[in-house]
C-alpha cells in the first residue's frame, strides 16, 4: 500500500511531461493511464509492429489507398494471433457447404480467438479518443463480448444449460486456470525475487464475487429447502422470481463497482509498474482513427455473432461425435478458447513480474462475467419471455463457491509464489475431471419454479 501514492505520482508526472493531444483529450486531472485498464492492456502483449509492412505502405503509389491498407494491416496483421484469422472464412465456408458440424464447431472456436483479441484492441483504440471514463465503460461492456454474444444466441435458441455452463466456465477459467497459470509461470521465472501486488484491487473483486456466489446460491437453497419441507413460500413466489430479484441486485452492485473503479477510486486500478517513457508514449498513441475504430469494432462484432451462432448450433452434434458431455464442452472448452488471447496476455505480464495487471485481467474478467453478464442474461431472458433462473445446480454452484473462496485465500497476503499457482491449477483440474464424467443433456432445465417433486429433489441431492 505504501507504493501506491509513489507510483501514482510517477504516472501523473509522466502524463504532464507527455502533454500535447493526449493531455487535451483527458483534461487536467492527470490520470493518463486510467482508460488503459489491466483488461485492455492485455492486448498490448500480443501486438506486433512490422517495419517492413510500414515501408511497403509508404511505397503505394495511390495515396488515398494508404490509410485503408494501414487500417487493414493494424486490424488483421497487428497481432501475433493473425495466423488464426483464416479459420473465420473457413468456418463460414464449411457452414455454407454443409461440410460437417464438427468442423464448423472447431473452426468457429479457432476463429473466435483472434476476433476476441481484436475487439479488446479496438476498444482500447476508441478509448484514447473518448477519454478515461467512456473508455472504461466501453471496456466494461465489450471486455467479454464473446461470452455475452454466445450466451445470447444460446438463450434465444432455448439452450439455457449451455448459457449457464458457458458463463460458469468463464468464471472458473479466469479464477483458477488463468490466475493459476500466471502465478505459477511468474513464480518459476522470478524465483529469486519477490512478486508483490496491491491487495486493494483483489479485495474489491473477491468481495463482488462472493456477493455473486450468494445471489446464485439462494435460488438453489430455496428449491432444496422447499422441496425438503423445511420452509414454505407464498404461492406466487418461485425460484424464477428470486433469481430475477437477485439479478437486479447484482447489476446494481456492478454499477456501483464501475463508479468506484472509474470515478471515486480510479487510482487504485491504475497499473503500478510502467515501462520507460518512450514505450508508454508509443502504446498510448492511436494507430487508427475514431471512425475506423468504430467500423472495425462493429465488423468484428458481427463476425463474432456469426461464429457464436455456429458454435451454439453445433455444440450438441460435436458432443455426440467427441463423446464429451455438453456441460464439459461448455464449462471447459468454450471459455479456454474464447478467452485464449486475454489469458495469454495475463500470463505474459506475470512473466514480467507485473502481477497487478495480471490480477486486473483475471479477476476483472471473472467479476464482469459474474456480476454483469450472468444477471444481464437473466434480465434479457425475462424480457424475451424465457424462464432462465440463477439455479446453476448443486455441483456447478458448489464448484463456483469453492473457487471463489480458494482464490480469496490465495490472494490475501499481497505476495505470490509458484505454489499458489499450482494449487489453483490443481483445483481447476479436479473440477474439470468432475464435469468430464458428468453426463447431462443440454435440454435439461431444472425449471423456473418450485414444481419439482420431493422424490426428484431427494434423488438429485443423493
Amino acid at each position: 500500500m505504501d507504493r501506491l501514492p509513489e507510483s501514482t505520482r510517477s504516472m501523473r508526472k509522466y502524463a504532464s511531461e507527455a502533454g500535447g493531444l493526449r493531455a487535451a483529450r483527458q483534461g487536467p486531472h492527470g490520470r493518463s493511464l486510467t482508460a488503459r485498464t489491466a483488461h485492455s492492456m492485455s492486448t498490448t502483449a500480443l501486438r506486433t509492429k512490422s517495419k517492413s509492412a510500414a515501408s511497403l505502405l509508404r511505397r503505394v503509389p495511390f495515396a488515398p489507398l494508404r490509410p485503408v491498407l494501414a487500417n487493414l494491416q493494424e486490424v488483421f496483421l497487428g497481432t501475433k494471433l493473425a495466423v488464426l484469422f483464416p479459420a473465420v472464412p473457413l468456418a463460414i465456408a464449411a457452414q455454407c457447404a454443409h461440410f460437417g458440424q464438427v468442423w464448423v464447431f472447431s473452426l468457429s472456436l479457432l476463429g473466435l480467438i483472434p476476433l476476441a483479441e481484436r475487439v479488446s484492441f479496438l476498444t482500447e483504440q476508441i478509448a484514447i479518443y473518448t477519454g478515461p471514463t467512456v473508455g472504461g465503460l466501453l471496456n466494461a461492456t465489450c471486455g467479454n463480448a464473446t461470452e455475452l454474444i454466445i450466451a445470447l444466441f444460446a438463450l434465444m435458441g432455448g439452450q439455457i444449460e449451455v448459457v449457464k455452463c458457458s458463463l460458469l466456465g468463464s468464471v472458473l477459467s479466469n479464477l483458477l486456470l488463468v490466475l493459476g497459470t500466471s502465478l505459477f509461470c511468474g513464480g518459476v521465472v522470478n524465483l529469486g525475487s519477490d512478486q508483490p501486488y496491491d491487495r486493494t484491487q483483489a479485495d474489491v473483486s473477491t468481495g463482488l464475487l462472493i456477493l455473486g456466489v450468494l445471489c446464485q446460491s439462494l435460488p438453489l437453497m430455496l428449491r432444496y429447502a422447499v422441496g425438503a419441507g423445511e420452509h414454505s413460500v407464498a404461492a406466487p413466489t418461485t425460484v424464477l422470481d428470486l433469481s430475477r430479484a437477485c439479478s437486479v441486485v447484482m447489476l446494481l452492485a456492478y454499477v456501483a463497482y464501475l463508479f468506484f473503479q472509474l470515478k471515486t477510486h480510479a487510482q487504485l486500478f491504475e497499473p503500478q509498474e510502467v515501462d520507460d517513457g518512450c514505450e508508454a508514449e508509443e502504446d498510448e498513441q492511436a494507430v487508427i482513427g475514431f471512425a475506423s475504430g468504430l467500423f472495425w469494432l462493429a465488423f468484428n462484432t458481427v463476425l463474432i455473432a456469426i461464429l457464436s451462432e455456429y458454435v451454439v448450433g453445433t455444440i450438441e452434434p460435436t458432443s455426440k461425435s467427441w463423446g464429451l458431455s455438453v456441460s464439459f464442452i461448455s464449462i471447459i472448452l468454450l471459455p479456454i478458447v474464447g478467452n485464449a488471447a486475454e489469458h495469454a496476455g495475463a500470463i505474459i505480464f506475470a512473466l514480467k513480474n507485473k502481477l497487478d495487471i495480471t490480477l486486473g485481467v483475471a479477476l476483472g474478467s471473472a467479476t464482469q462475467i459474474s456480476m454483469f453478464v450472468v444477471p444481464l442474461s437473466v434480465i434479457v431472458a425475462w424480457i424475451a419471455g424465457i424462464q432462465m433462473d440463477l439455479d446453476f445446480k448443486l455441483i456447478e454452484t458448489g464448484s463456483l463457491f469453492v473457487s471463489v473462496i480458494v482464490t480469496a485465500f490465495t490472494l490475501q497476503d499481497g505476495s505470490s509464489h509458484y505454489l499458489k499457482g499450482i494449487l489453483l491449477l490443481l483445483c481447476y483440474i479436479v473440477i474439470g475431471a468432475c464435469f468430464f464424467v458428468t453426463r447431462q443433456p443440454a435440454s435439461n432445465n431444472n425449471g423456473a419454479g418450485l414444481s419439482l417433486p420431493t422424490g426428484t429433489l431427494s434423488a438429485q441431492a443423493a
